[in-house]
């Protein structure tokens, strides 16, 4: 238990919000958020469960933010966003409401205890770059506005996380990582339109039956020593191209306003196609883009567009892999992965670039070369 020389006592509003969640809106000196409030770092564990979601510090910004601070009577009217553990302890005021008070907010104080780092009973969901320069500032007072809700729920943060960043340049690859972790049903259409892609992405990485299996790269792998050598993102746009086009291999199964996304067929298909390529490319399959141009994003995303076409003329997912190694060898004769000439395009085989020019190129030399394998 924190003593009175181990807490912070502030002067809050109190209110309600979503389901009965407790929010406060106060005032705190700027070097104290660092002191109440831990910065939760994406990354996994040993177990692959992802952990956190705050995006590395941008170390130039940060000095910036500092150097601003320092200058002297500066104006900084931007909350920072905490969730607080239900640790923290709130009294209200007594007395009579003011008149005409709409009764959306109720006064008193705030008490906050004090702990040590990875202990604290706060976690920074907005404003981790202006939090770290404050905390820069030695014993100036400046006082930080500052909301937090009461929730020590990982998935609420994570959901707010996303919900108060996606205005701002939020990296695409950190919210595509984070997606699958939280069950929101509030998220902006956009936002739910890229969970689905997201969650069977992810799926392919983790289930050790998937070709995919701990080959794609997230923003919470660490160190240089990694078997992943393909972008989740480039998985993500070939799941989403699929999905979204009328003739995709996955788009009868997204479901509709009333009817849930079949993900199972979705996968059964995503897994036998991939499994039927990394057997009939085995020499490409794996292998750092930068020697194989079919791990390569431009690879990946062209490789989808043949799936779908590919899939069109077969009866759906439960074709098996014999079927579908049969298809995908009638282009492998035109196919310079590793090594080569694209013969039709003009270009060496590591000339591909993940730019849509060539990934448009790429994708028509492939379904020409299927297409015409069926008039023959």
């Amino acid at each position: 238990m924190a003593s009175s020389s181990e807490e912070i006592i502030v002067r809050a509003l109190h209110t309600l919000q979503g389901n009965g969640l407790d929010v406060y809106a106060f005032f705190i000196n700027g070097p104290d958020v660092m002191r109440v409030a831990d910065i939760t770092r994406l990354e996994r564990d040993q177990a692959d469960n992802l952990k956190g979601f705050q995006r590395p510090e941008i170390r130039s910004h940060v000095k910036g933010i500092a150097e601003y601070l320092l200058q002297g009577d500066v104006l900084f009217p931007n909350a920072i966003i905490l969730a607080l553990s239900p640790a923290v302890k709130f009294a209200a005021s007594r007395g009579t409401k003011p008149t005409g008070d709409q009764g959306l907010a109720q006064s008193g104080t705030l008490t906050i205890p004090l702990f040590k780092e990875g202990e604290r009973v706060a976690w920074i969901v907005d404003g981790q770059q202006r939090s770290l320069a404050l905390s820069q500032i030695g014993s100036r007072t400046i006082p930080v506005p500052v909301i937090g809700f009461v929730s020590d729920s990982l998935e609420i943060q994570r959901e707010q996380f996303i919900l108060v960043n996606k205005a701002k340049p939020l990296p695409p690859r950190l919210i595509n990582e984070l997606l699958p972790e939280t069950r929101s049903v509030l998220f902006p259409r956009e936002l739910s339109l890229r969970k689905l892609p997201a969650e069977i992405c992810s799926l392919l990485n983790r289930d050790k039956t998937s070709p995919f299996h701990q080959l794609i790269k997230r923003v919470s792998d660490k160190g240089s020593f990694s078997g992943a050598v393909v972008t989740d993102s480039a998985v993500i746009t070939m799941i989403k191209n699929s999905i979204n086009n009328p003739l995709g291999a996955l788009a009868p199964y997204k479901g509709g306003p009333r009817d849930s996304a079949d993900v199972e067929s979705m996968y059964r298909i995503l897994q036998t196609y991939w499994t039927a390529v990394r057997d009939v490319f085995k020499d490409a399959w794996g292998k750092d883009p930068r020697h194989s141009r079919l791990m390569h994003s431009a690879g990946i995303e062209a490789m989808g567009v043949l799936m779908d076409r590919i899939y069109a003329r077969m009866s759906g997912p439960n074709e098996d892999l014999k079927a579908v190694k049969v298809e995908l060898e009638k282009v492998a004769p035109v196919c310079r992965w590793t090594s080569g000439q694209w013969d039709s395009l003009g270009l060496a085989w590591n000339e591909i670039q993940s730019t849509p020019k060539d990934i448009k190129k790429l994708q028509d030399v492939l379904v020409r070369a299927y297409a015409s394998s069926a008039k023959t």
